[in-house]
């Protein structure tokens, strides 16, 4: 969503200035009519051009705390707690101190009259577009409470499910780094002491000791050149990934990381059945509902597909046939997405849609330890065979020779 800055005149040719939150121009221009005035010029404002970026160390808020919120929200709205009494007592409750802050601002943007959802819209750092937009149906359809309830389950959801996926991914991270830290210590302090030993013998090394002893040097005495260039290449990769192509290409290759890349496509499918289920019952039109969706996968790539399939339900295309072209769905999600469709039940067949991603999660997260052993006993192998090969290949030929002599 953008904002725009509009000039009109009302019904009485009384000339107002103001703003008004859109998802584009066009839209813009009719929320202005919509209102019965007579337009007379519209811009976007400086929040809406001036081009995201995201810092290398962000403070974003928990979704833990997004949770809480929500709650409480849902639980004072519908008590009948007065809006502004009700954000001035959770700022003052909450720990987040991003969301402390976020909530401190909209406190004082509602005593000045301004509506909750364009004041959450200041702090996209805390809440999202999604956020925003639910909120603002809440406000127009006076269901405030049904809105933050959504809210709240659909964070518990995601919540969920980012704890099963770092569940299912910390043994064999935690793998890795034992590997990686085995190396360092095998090329810093064990291979230099049988590289003393056998210089004191003389004699012709094999290749693969060779090697292991050029490695070790490089590692004892250019330490400094490697953590160097990792950090160079670190911040070369974060910048890259702040253009545009860059973060399509980065958040494409996620995608396609073997064995956990389907995991996590999958994942982003749930999260987009389950948003745009939300929104199409929230009463967002299609269009908008589907760029919502898109920007909340948090991955450009995917949002570049969807904002096809939104380019084209735009041009006169149902939504059927745009998620049959589609290769974001499976086959089964596009009979559910039809039938959805053809019985005016979209948002509940989506929701379907998101648990059958959900149970296909569920399944890859069990079996995805049982399916990274064999890579992982592969890597240890190697390791063990190339440092094997490097010391007892020339322990061997001294052996020889002593008998020999």
């Amino acid at each position: 969503m953008a904002r725009f800055r509009y000039t009109a005149r009302n019904a009485k040719g009384k000339r107002i200035t103001a703003v008004v939150d859109a998802a584009s121009e066009r839209e813009a221009i009719a929320s202005v009519g919509d209102l019965g005035m007579v337009l007379l010029s519209l811009e976007p404002t400086k929040a809406s051009v001036k081009k995201a970026s995201t810092p290398l160390f962000q403070r974003k808020v928990k979704l833990e705390s997004l949770v809480v919120f929500c709650r409480q929200m849902y639980s004072l709205t519908k008590a009948g707690v007065p809006l502004l009494r009700a954000i001035k007592g959770l700022s003052q409750s909450t720990t987040d101190k991003s969301l402390k802050e976020a909530l401190d601002s909209v406190g004082s943007e509602l005593s000045n009259g301004r509506p909750m959802s364009s004041a959450m819209r200041d702090h996209s750092n805390v809440f999202s577009d999604l956020f925003v937009s639910l909120i603002q149906v809440g406000e127009n359809t006076g269901r405030l409470d049904e809105a933050m309830l959504q809210l709240a389950e659909y964070y518990e959801q995601e919540m969920e499910t980012r704890r099963r996926i770092k569940s299912a991914l910390r043994y064999p991270t935690f793998v890795l780094m034992v590997i990686v830290a085995a190396m360092a210590f095998l090329n810093v302090k064990v291979v230099p002491q049988f590289a003393g030993m056998f210089a004191k013998f003389g004699s012709d090394l094999p290749l693969p000791t060779k090697i292991l002893m050029a490695t070790s040097s490089f590692f004892v005495d250019f330490w400094w050149l490697i953590v160097f260039s990792t950090a160079c290449l670190f911040m070369g990769w974060h910048l890259w990934k702040q253009t545009d192509n860059g973060r399509v290409k980065w958040d494409q290759f996620k995608l396609r990381i073997p064995l956990v890349g389907p995991l996590v496509n999958r994942a982003l499918m749930s999260r987009f059945s389950r948003t745009f289920a939300l929104m199409l019952r929230a009463g967002v039109p299609l269009n908008t509902a589907l760029q919502m969706s898109g920007e909340a996968l948090d991955n450009h790539f995917l949002a570049a597909e969807v904002d096809k399939m939104k380019a084209a339900i735009e041009s006169g295309i149902n939504l059927s046939s745009v998620t049959a072209d589609s290769k974001l769905f499976t086959p089964l999600v596009h009979q559910m997405i039809q039938v959805g469709e053809e019985t005016g039940q979209i948002d509940n067949l989506l929701l379907e849609a998101s648990d059958f991603y959900d149970r296909e999660v569920d399944y890859d997260l069990k079996t995805l330890s049982a399916r990274m052993e064999p890579i992982l006993l592969m890597i240890v192998a190697g390791m063990v065979l190339i440092l094997a090969l490097g010391i007892f290949l020339p322990m061997w030929g001294m052996l020889d020779l002593i008998r020999g002599g």
